[in-house]
């Protein structure tokens, strides 16, 4: 090969490197795509003084995860009432202790709970993947869901995962409500000008540091379980970021809530129900 051979093949590499670059830098996140019915529908939230009206909030009745049935619900709640915040942490194989889904759950005074579940928002004939998730494959949404929805579908219907409800430790006066309005915000955020799910930027666990970040500044300091969900419980204890028994085995032991879930009767609430003694 003469030189001038080489010279052309690397103007041809360079050019179809930089046809690929604006490519990629010109994909553009949308909400108008043909989604998978549990991902269908997008929260948003009409805010009136304290109160707020959250719309399209999951409430699914789920038998399996391919075997449900469909319902999209509006609720209203008063910011101010909420009581307590609880961390959802579901292991999808617990032999890869580094993958995990993170959930907030919000509780009211009431009695009532909603949960935020931030996801990658899969398009039909879609199937999530870590390594595609770097590459501008996904948008992101925050699924507001009951949790007999959100919580059911995991501990009920996904035989493999492991599920732990913890009790979140919330410093601040006023905090619980301020977190909630941060999600909220978010949501219409979200609503209006949808993103890129980000494998390590933008993920479920990111977001929710982030939130707590913007309530109490610090609150979670920067850790690899971040970015590896399944490693935060000792993040989480560490920093007194949940509530622990007498240790963290201990503590993790106890807060699995998968074989609640299935004993669950369904006369009950099923919010109740996970959490008994």
């Amino acid at each position: 090969m003469n030189a001038a051979y080489l010279s052309a093949i690397g103007i041809i590499i360079i050019i179809l490197i930089i046809i690929i670059f604006f490519r990629y830098f010109n994909l553009k996140p949308s909400n108008d795509r043909v989604w998978v019915v549990d991902n269908k529908e997008l929260a948003f939230v009409e805010f009136e003084g304290e109160e707020v009206i959250i719309k399209n909030i999951r409430d699914f009745n789920w038998r399996s995860t391919r075997d449900y049935d469909e319902k999209w619900i509006n609720r209203k709640f008063d910011m101010t009432k909420v009581s307590k915040i609880w961390f959802i942490l579901e292991y999808f194989d617990p032999k890869k202790r580094q993958m995990a889904h993170t959930i907030m759950s919000f509780e009211f005074e009431d009695g009532t709970r909603i949960t935020c579940s931030i996801e990658v928002r899969r398009e039909v004939g879609e199937k999530y993947h870590p390594i595609k998730g770097l590459f501008r494959k996904y948008e992101l949404i925050y699924v507001w869901a009951t949790e007999r929805d959100s919580i059911g579908v995991r501990g009920r219907c996904r035989k493999n995962s492991v599920t732990h409800l913890f009790e979140a430790i919330v410093l601040g006066e006023g905090n619980e409500r301020n977190l909630l309005e941060s999600y909220l915000k978010r949501t219409n955020k979200l609503y209006e000008k949808p993103e890129w799910y980000n494998t390590i930027t933008n993920t479920c666990t990111t977001n929710i540091v982030r939130h707590v970040n913007e309530v109490y500044p610090g609150r979670v300091p920067k850790a690899v379980a971040i970015f590896l969900p399944g490693l935060s419980p000792k993040l989480l204890h560490k920093n007194n970021l949940v509530k622990i028994d007498k240790n963290l085995e201990e503590s993790l032991e106890n807060s699995i809530i998968d074989k609640k879930a299935l004993e669950w009767d369904k006369k009950v609430d099923f919010g109740d129900h996970i959490r008994r003694q």
